[in-house]
């Protein structure tokens, strides 16, 4: 599975990162998200510590879920 992070500057002071299947042509559901990030840096760190224990879960075979999969859950 390749995954990939985008990173969009949306607001004068809000960043939001995404955590994505690099082959999803629609962004409208991913693995992983934060907004309302501070800075540029802040959602790239953020999203790199995020990727990390994606890949840990991937490596253990763990089957990774959607945020609305995860929604829909609780």
């Amino acid at each position: 599975m390749k995954l990939k992070v985008r990173v969009v500057h949306y607001r004068e002071d809000s960043w939001y990162a995404d955590i994505d299947d690099a082959d999803d042509r629609q962004p409208d559901d991913p693995y992983w998200y934060a907004a309302g990030c501070r800075s540029q840096a802040e959602a790239i760190g953020l999203a790199c510590a995020q990727l990390a224990v994606l890949d840990q879960a991937v490596a253990a075979g763990t089957r990774l879920n959607r945020v609305s999969a995860m929604a829909s859950a609780a």
